[in-house]
């Protein structure tokens, strides 16, 4: 459908590649969106998983300048990964979470791969709902690289703050 979510031609805000320089304000960013889980009586997040979503990730897109919100992408089972999504509280509601996802998607099919899969919390509201309003659904059976990523967010005790599922979106 015509300008909606995942669609390339829709109106979206500017997404772009993070420059380098730009990564150490990632942090800072990934730090105040955890901050909204408190609202919801979740966290702080165990330590052992509070891993540098940046270190290793194949792409690191932006959204605005200074980045206000940002996606981190790798690559699992031969499909595009998302690492983390994160975008400042203060610019919430504003689409910038649909255009960094709606990239993301971008690059994965200009790059031939199959599919974009994630790791979230099922029913946080901008997590689950909110990867099943752009088409994600709920991937039951992963390959071994994500099964293993889902292996450690249990161990690092991820799951006990709140159910959480892998998903994917074919492309």
């Amino acid at each position: 459908m015509e300008g909606g979510p995942l669609d390339p031609t829709s109106d979206r805000p500017e997404v772009r590649t993070a420059r380098p320089g730009e990564l150490p304000l990632l942090a800072a960013v990934e730090e105040a969106a955890d901050g909204l889980f408190a609202t919801l009586g979740m966290g702080p997040f165990p330590e052992a998983s509070q891993i540098d979503h940046l270190t290793g990730a194949v792409l690191v897109l932006v959204a605005g300048d200074p980045p206000v919100g940002f996606a981190s992408v790798g690559i699992l089972d031969g499909a595009a990964h998302l690492r983390q999504l994160a975008v400042l509280p203060a610019q919430g509601g504003r689409g910038l979470g649909t255009a960094l996802v709606e990239a993301v998607a971008g690059w994965g099919r200009t790059h031939g791969l199959p599919a974009v899969t994630l790791t979230t919390f099922r029913d946080v509201p901008w997590n689950g709902p909110f990867y099943r309003s752009l088409g994600f659904r709920p991937l039951e059976k992963p390959g071994p690289e994500l099964a293993a990523v889902r292996a450690q967010e249990i161990a690092v005790g991820e799951d006990a703050m709140g159910p959480r599922l892998a998903m994917w979106l074919e492309l």
